[in-house]
């Protein structure tokens, strides 16, 4: 049976790549299972959060860094284009690449929860799948909707298999390749 209209991209990665160079700044553009998806702009605790989850990452090793909206190829055979809110990778890992970097080396993905009505899908579906396909090791989720943050770890076949939430002000371990535990206190500053 042929696949549904349903199952077809929206259009070719090439000219998703093309539109996201063209759009304005106001407006974060990711290509997640064939379809455009419309990233709400950042609010200030958005923001924070990540600001923050670089200084604490700095601080428990400092040989990698905690980058800001990079743009990744993703899923499977590497057809999707994601912007995580912050990639963790080596030092200079990304001198020399183009603006759709692969995921290989990449040792974390963060994810922000936006107040939109797209973020169930987005960030709790759609990402954690992108991102295991993609083999990346860990996805960190922190969840404003919930007070919550998850760790999503050991991909295989294109899930996560081993999933852990713990509320705001719990701490969590971030399991290898990162290798540390997040104390989560200062994120029930920014959940509202």
């Amino acid at each position: 049976m042929p696949p549904s209209s349903s199952d077809q991209p929206q259009m070719l990665v090439e000219e998703f790549e093309e539109l996201a160079r063209n759009a304005p700044e106001l407006v974060q553009l990711e290509f997640i299972n064939g379809k455009v998806v419309v990233k709400p702009v950042r609010d200030g605790n958005h923001s924070e959060i990540i600001v923050w989850l670089q200084q604490v990452c700095m601080q428990h090793r400092p040989d990698l860094w905690l980058y800001a909206e990079r743009e990744l190829k993703i899923e499977e055979y590497r057809k999707g284009r994601a912007k995580p809110d912050g990639v963790l990778v080596p030092r200079k890992h990304f001198v020399g690449t183009g603006e759709w970097a692969e995921p290989d080396g990449v040792l974390m993905t963060v994810e922000v929860t936006s107040r939109d009505r797209d973020t169930n899908q987005r960030d709790r579906v759609d990402k954690p799948h992108g991102y295991a396909a993609a083999e990346i090791p860990v996805y960190l989720l922190v969840d404003r909707d919930t007070n919550s943050v998850t760790v999503y770890a050991d991909p295989e076949k294109g899930e996560y298999r081993s999933v852990t939430s713990r509320a705001f002000g719990v701490a969590i371990d971030l399991p290898a390749p990162v290798g540390f535990t997040l104390e989560t206190d200062e994120l029930k500053e920014f959940a509202y």
